[in-house]
């Protein structure tokens, strides 16, 4: 079952990836030397984006997420490390003076925000700003 699920060219990360394209970004893809092999690199922004399942990297809070009843101590163990290494890759990335940007699955999942959502990641591309998280709260702010 869990050889089906795909790491790379998700339906959240190729709604991000068009959509930054089509507003003229240039990107690079799944850089594997650098720490968590960002989802998209944009160098010229000196940006590394992860675009995180909600499931899969324990977004907290967050309505798409909860823990699996059965087997359940497995997947808390699971979802723990994944946890984990992407804080550590975050600090890492940031650390060699990468900007980070983090989009939950959840902020993809309605078309009422996309247009929002992508303004919100280029203006943030555009900007300063060293880290940001965009997730179920962006939805809810826009309102």
């Amino acid at each position: 079952m869990m050889s089906g699920i795909r790491g790379k060219n998700t339906k959240p990360e190729m709604l991000i990836r068009q959509a930054l394209f089509a507003r003229g970004f240039r990107y690079r893809l799944h850089r594997r030397d650098l720490p968590g092999a960002p989802d998209i690199l944009l160098p010229k922004f000196n940006a590394a984006l992860f675009v995180h399942g909600c499931f899969w990297h324990g977004h907290a809070g967050c309505p798409y997420f909860k823990l699996p009843s059965s087997n359940s101590e497995f997947w808390a163990t699971k979802i723990c490390g994944n946890v984990r290494r992407d804080e550590a890759s975050v600090a890492v990335l940031r650390a060699r003076g990468w900007r980070v940007l983090v989009i939950w699955e959840c902020a993809t999942r309605t078309k009422v925000s996309l247009d929002d959502l992508y303004e919100d990641i280029s203006t943030w591309l555009r900007g300063s700003n060293e880290f940001k998280e965009i997730g179920a709260n962006f939805l809810h702010s826009r309102a």
